[in-house]
């Protein structure tokens, strides 16, 4: 099974001028979930709904599925 990365999340925050800080400060995420994105773990809906609404984005626009590695198959 695949992950998914929260790499465009960075960008897009830096794009639109929303920090780190006000994203705590306002607490539109948790410091917890914070820690998540930057680890790779899973964060909840909510989480992602909060800040696709102050970045104004859609969920595909801050984050993006990667699948794992398939080993190569015998004879290709």
């Amino acid at each position: 099974m695949g992950h998914i990365v929260f790499n465009k999340l960075l960008a897009l925050m830096e794009e639109k001028g929303v920090t780190t800080y006000r994203i705590r400060k306002e607490k539109i995420i948790s410091e917890g979930t914070l820690q998540s994105i930057r680890k790779g773990k899973s964060i909840t809906t909510d989480s992602i709904a909060s800040l696709c609404e102050v970045l104004n984005c859609q969920p595909g626009d801050i984050m993006e599925y990667v699948p794992d590695q398939q080993p190569p198959q015998e004879g290709a």
